[in-house]
C-alpha cells in the first residue's frame, strides 16, 4: 500500500522497513502520518513475508515529535481524541507479534522519543539527541513518558519529562532506551544486518516470546512465572521447536515452517 508520509519497504530476508518520509518538517507527527504510521505497523504484523520491522525516519531526524501546527483551536474533548490518536502507533507496537526495531539518527525528540522507547528494540547512531522536549514549550510528554519510564525508572523519567533537556546516545543507552549505537555513517548498514540477524530466528518463538514478556510485564512475580511456563509449552509443542532442535543435533540450519 502507498502512503503519503510513509515509505514501506518488505525486502528479501524477512525485514520490513517503515520510514517516516516528512524529512522537511522532521519527521514530525500529524494525524495523518499517525493515522498511516498505524495502518502500516499493523498490515506488516500481517504479511506472512515480515518477520521484523525495522522503522526509521528520512532526513536528518528521526522524529522531532508532534507538529504543532495542529495544536490550535480545539475544545478538550477534541485535544483527547487527537492525542489518543497520535500515540496509537507507540500502544500498538506493545499488542503486535513481531518485534520492532527502531533505527534512530540525528534527534528523536516528544513524542519521537516515545516512539523509539515503544520500540521493542533500538539502534542508534552515535551522535544523536533524545528527549521529552515538549515543557520547553509549555506543554509536557505525559503520553511519551509512559514507555520511556518502563525504559529509564521513575526517578530518571520523571527529571526527563520535567526539565525537557536532550540526552546524548551513550547516556541514552546507559538507560536502556536504545540497545546499540554506532558510527552515524554505519547506521543503515547496521540496523539492517541487525534486523536480519533476528529474522533468521524461529519465527513463532519470537512472537511467542514477545506476547508472553508484555503480558507479564504488569502481573506479580508468580504470575509471570505461570504464563511464561505456559507460553513455553505451548513452543515446545510446535513443528519449529522439533525443527529447531533436530537441526541442532544435526548441524544444520533450520527451516522454519511457522507452525
Amino acid at each position: 500500500m502507498k502512503y503519503d508520509h510513509l515509505l514501506t519497504e518488505v525486502g528479501e530476508r524477512f525485514v520490513g522497513t517503515i520510514m517516516l518520509n516528512r524529512p522537511d518538517q522532521l519527521n514530525t507527527f500529524t494525524s495523518q502520518l499517525a493515522a498511516e504510521l498505524l495502518d502500516a505497523l499493523k498490515a506488516m504484523d500481517r504479511d506472512s513475508n515480515v518477520r521484523v520491522i525495522l522503522l526509521k525516519g528520512a532526513g536528518r531526524a528521526f522524529c522531532a515529535g508532534i507538529d504543532v501546527h495542529e495544536l490550535a483551536g480545539k475544545t478538550t474533548i477534541e485535544y483527547r481524541r487527537w492525542i489518543e490518536h497520535m500515540e496509537q502507533p507507540l500502544v500498538a507496537i506493545a499488542t503486535m507479534s513481531k518485534p520492532v526495531i527502531a533505527q534512530v539518527q540525528g534527534v528523536a525528540a516528544a513524542n519521537g522519543m516515545g516512539l523509539v522507547a515503544a520500540a521493542d528494540l533500538a539502534i542508534a547512531a552515535e551522535n544523536c539527541k533524545m528527549g521529552l522536549t515538549a515543557i520547553n514549550v509549555g506543554l509536557n510528554c505525559v503520553g511519551p513518558i509512559l514507555p520511556v519510564a518502563r525504559c529509564v525508572g521513575r526517578k530518571k523519567a520523571l527529571e526527563l519529562l520535567l526539565y525537557g533537556n536532550l540526552i546524548k546516545a551513550p547516556e541514552a543507552l546507559a538507560l536502556g532506551l536504545v540497545n546499540r549505537i554506532v558510527a552515524a555513517e554505519d547506521l543503515e548498514g547496521e540496523a539492517l544486518v541487525w534486523a536480519e540477524d533476528l529474522a533468521r530466528r524461529s519465527p513463532l518463538a519470537i512472537q511467542i516470546a514477545k506476547r508472553a514478556f508484555y503480558a507479564a510485564e504488569d502481573m506479580d512475580y508468580f504470575r509471570q512465572f505461570d504464563l511464561m511456563n505456559e507460553a513455553f509449552a505451548r513452543l515446545c509443542s510446535t513443528d519449529d521447536a522439533k525443527e529447531g532442535v533436530s537441526a541442532f543435533f544435526e548441524k544444520r540450519k533450520p527451516v522454519w515452517q511457522e507452525r
